[in-house]
This record gives C-alpha cells, structure tokens and sequence, in this order.
C-alpha cells in the first residue's frame, strides 16, 4: 500500500515515514499543501494523511479539491485541530477518517489498516459504518436502524463512530473523553458515563442489535452480539 504524508511539521513527517515504512508501506512525504495536492492528484497512493494546518494551501482546501478530483482515494486527517466541531467539519468535507494529535502509533496503524480493507472490498468511496443493524452515514452525518433514522446529537454520534471504528476493543473514559471532547474537558468529570447512558437508551428504544458493555475497571466495549426478539 502506497501511503502519502502531507504535513509540515517536519520532524513528524519523518516520524510517519520511518515507522510506517517500517511496517511494509511506501510512503511520501510532501512538506505543504500545494505540493500534497499536486502529488496526490498525480499520483496512485491508496491513502493520504493530511494535516489540517498546512502552508500554501490549508487542509480542508487540499481535501475539498481531492474529493472534487479523485474521489476513491482514502483520506485520513491527522491533525491538532481535535475538538468536536473540527471533526466535523472535516468529515463533512470529505475526510474518511479523523484522528487528533497527539496521537497513539498502534491507533494510527490500525486506522490505516482499516482504510486499507475498505478499499480492498471495493468500498473505497464508501462513508458508512455497519454494525448489526446500525448505520453510520459519515457523510451525511445521519444514524440508522433497520433503516429507520435513529435522531443523535452531535457528540452521541461521535460516540457511535469510535465504538464502530473499534469494534473489538475495549475503550477507557480517558481514550473516549480524549477523542470525542478533545482536551477541552476536565479528566475527572463523569460525562463519558452520562452519555453513555443516553445512547444506550436511544439504541435499546431503537431495537438495534449492537449494545455498549462496561468492562469493570477498563471502560466500555462495543457489543455486536445482541439480538431482537
């Protein structure tokens, strides 16, 4: 797999150079957005990352004209710009996945990969997440159940996006907090649990097939196991 590195921070573009060759990929890097988007829009790499605050030519800029112009290439923003609205902003814009600084190598590997596998499957233009009965639009930013609208706030969606995008993982309420509210909220407040509670009332009313296990002193885990009578 072919990856492209758009980011100006140098160190950090050599960073993402070194490990992810290190793991089998062919990377390149480009130092601002004009480069990355000349690069990208001449090249055959199956997935970009794209900082947010780029010289010559911001991000978002570099994701709409990538979009307009190659539509199946997969795009994963990397970026400090962490906070709620950014993400979505970015994925509205097109972004295939979002992903704040700082950030977890392993995360960022397992994010690729799953980027990777979308587009093997043929689903490279694909913007939807699929658990059970539930569906993420993450271009329209809507949920369903058995193809009925499910009707979730902004950060609720979130929420569902981090467990679909980990399925197999447990999350701690640190790892929830730090990606769906940024650094924004204070590490000891009990809002993880309160929205969790929220949207498991919203799934189980909306008879989805998925549910949101506590795994005592880690946090929570997505559950696909559950079905409708």
């Amino acid at each position: 797999m072919q990856i492209l590195i758009i980011e100006d921070e140098k160190r950090l573009a050599d960073f993402l150079q070194k490990g992810l060759s290190s793991e089998g990929y062919t990377c390149r890097l480009a130092y601002d957005g004009e480069t990355g988007l000349e690069m990208a829009l001449n090249g055959n790499d199956d997935v970009i990352i794209l900082d947010r605050m780029l010289p010559r030519k911001d991000g978002l800029a570099v994701l709409h004209e990538l979009r307009q112009q190659r539509p199946e290439v997969r795009v994963l923003m990397l970026t400090a710009l962490a906070e709620t609205d950014d993400k979505i902003l970015g994925l509205r814009t097109g972004a295939d996945d979002y992903l704040g600084k700082p950030f977890d190598f392993e995360e960022l590997l397992a994010r690729i990969d799953a980027l990777g596998r979308r587009g093997s499957n043929g689903n490279s233009t694909s913007q939807q997440l699929l658990a059970g009965n539930l569906c993420l639009d993450l271009q329209a930013y809507t949920a369903q159940v058995a193809e009925k609208p499910l009707e979730l706030t902004q950060i609720e969606f979130e929420l569902l996006r981090l467990f679909l995008q980990n399925p197999t993982h447990a999350l701690s309420r640190e790892r929830i907090l730090n990606r769906v509210w940024g650094d924004s909220k204070d590490p000891l407040t009990n809002i993880v649990d309160v929205y969790i509670r929220r949207l498991r009332v919203k799934l189980e009313d909306a008879e989805a097939t998925i549910k949101i296990d506590t795994v005592r002193g880690v946090g929570y885990r997505l559950n696909q196991t559950q079905s409708v009578a």
